[in-house]
């Protein structure tokens, strides 16, 4: 049904506390495998077979804490009693905005698209390879995890400033115009100053996790951001390339 291939490097959790990720899935032998290689990735973990378990975890949970209890749900769309797009279905209606990864034996264009007009954030149909599952989930967490932070008016950096909810930024007291995809990018730089990102880090948090193109376009925009930011775009004192890992800011 699916692969599960070895890991090839120490467990880890995400940066901060343990993500929590509840899996929700009929097949015993498919919900066990998950558990056992997303424990591995340093993830707690709570199951349930079924749309109605799923939803009374998630429901009592909340209602006890007074918080999401969960940071990804992984979602199985053949589910007994509650089907799978239902569960998505009243969780968006309920105003809960955690990240969904939906599980499906139903590859079509049209389930995919159906999938994810209902609230999923993404769709992964079976036979799926376990490594692609997890990296699909640590997508999902990052993104979730970058949204949440708290929206600040103002973001400065030495002479840059950008200012979020009015989307410009000033470079030494001058307006600089900035594509969307260069304004999240400088945004998301400004926000972890010193921070070292992979293209394929930047590839997921800005262009998402369904980007199909060629990485190279993070170089390509990585230079336009340059040309407009830096005083000599030949030797930046910003954006700074870090051979063999990638580009971090300051």
């Amino acid at each position: 049904m699916f692969t599960l291939e070895p890991a090839k490097c120490p467990p880890r959790a995400e940066i901060g506390q343990m993500s929590r990720i509840l899996v929700v899935e009929d097949e015993e032998l498919i919900r066990e495998m998950l558990v056992l290689a997303l424990e591995a990735e340093g993830y707690a973990i709570a199951t349930a077979a079924d749309g109605r378990t799923a939803l009374s975890l998630l429901q009592s949970s909340e209602a006890t804490q007074g918080e999401v209890p969960f940071d990804l749900l992984i979602l199985d769309l053949m589910l007994p009693q509650i089907n799978g797009l239902d569960v998505c279905r009243l969780l968006r209606h309920q105003g809960n905005q955690m990240p969904i990864l939906i599980l499906s034996a139903k590859g079509s264009e049209t389930d995919r698209v159906l999938g994810l007009e209902v609230g999923a954030d993404d769709y992964i149909s079976k036979p799926f390879s376990m490594r692609e599952l997890v990296a699909r989930c640590r997508a999902l967490l990052r993104r979730q995890r970058f949204n949440s932070l708290p929206q600040l008016p103002l973001l400065q950096f030495k002479d840059v400033t950008l200012y979020s909810q009015e989307c410009r930024v000033t470079v030494r007291g001058e307006e600089v115009n900035l594509s969307p995809k260069e304004f999240r990018l400088l945004e998301l730089f400004i926000t972890y100053p010193r921070r070292v990102w992979s293209r394929e880090q930047l590839l997921d948090q800005v262009w998402g996790a369904d980007f199909v193109g060629d990485s190279k376009t993070v170089d390509v925009h990585i230079r336009w951001l340059r040309e407009k930011l830096e005083k000599d775009p030949s030797h930046p004192e910003y954006i700074i390339t870090v051979r063999g890992f990638g580009y971090r800011f300051g």
